[in-house]
């Protein structure tokens, strides 16, 4: 099985200039060539048939992705209209600003088929392709958040997958990130 950045995760998880919140102490291709040797401690079924999610122990030194919104930090989140691209509409996202969370303990890597990534407009050479990943402090997925279900049910013309809001995962995925908010450092 071969696996490869795609353009989409490139751009988010290895910014030009480099960003303390997205992957850190490994370059894209050694990242890359990690996942197409080093086998997954666990592989777990995606939000649809073409997504998988590959557990690995963070062997980079990524922060973890989220952080809990606790009283003591609730002054420090901040919002804005955001898009992920040039081709996509803003959307409304927040965070927790100048909050830098611990090194995570696991790698979530977020996967799409070859097939879904030609569906996007994204053709690769590959059988899978990163699309996400999650850092967190358990081998366990955190929640999509709820605009990103949203985007992904208006197809992918608006840069989503075509795929339907399941409102059981809608609710998780609130309940969760009413409690947690991602993280960027300002100063």
């Amino acid at each position: 099985m071969q696996i490869r950045l795609t353009k989409f995760a490139r751009t988010r998880l290895f910014p030009n200039p480099p960003r303390i919140n997205a992957i850190q102490g490994v370059t894209p291709e050694a990242f890359e060539a990690h996942l197409n040797v080093e086998p997954p401690l666990k592989v777990l079924d995606g939000y649809a048939p073409f997504c998988k999610l590959h557990v690995h122990r963070n062997w980079t030194q990524t922060r973890c992705l989220t952080v809990p919104i606790t009283d003591d930090n609730r002054h420090l989140l901040r919002s804005a209209y955001e898009a992920r691209s040039r081709d996509e509409l803003p959307v409304l996202v927040r965070w927790l600003e100048n909050v830098v969370p611990p090194v995570a303990d696991y790698l979530i890597v977020i996967l799409y088929s070859r097939e879904q990534m030609a569906r996007e407009n994204e053709a690769i050479d590959a059988d899978w392709g990163v699309v996400g990943v999650l850092a967190t402090a358990t081998p366990e997925e955190i929640p999509m958040t709820p605009i990103t279900m949203m985007r992904n049910a208006l197809g992918v013309e608006e840069g989503g997958s075509g795929v339907p809001i399941d409102r059981d995962a809608y609710r998780r995925s609130v309940e969760y990130w009413e409690r947690h908010a991602n993280w960027r450092v300002t100063r």
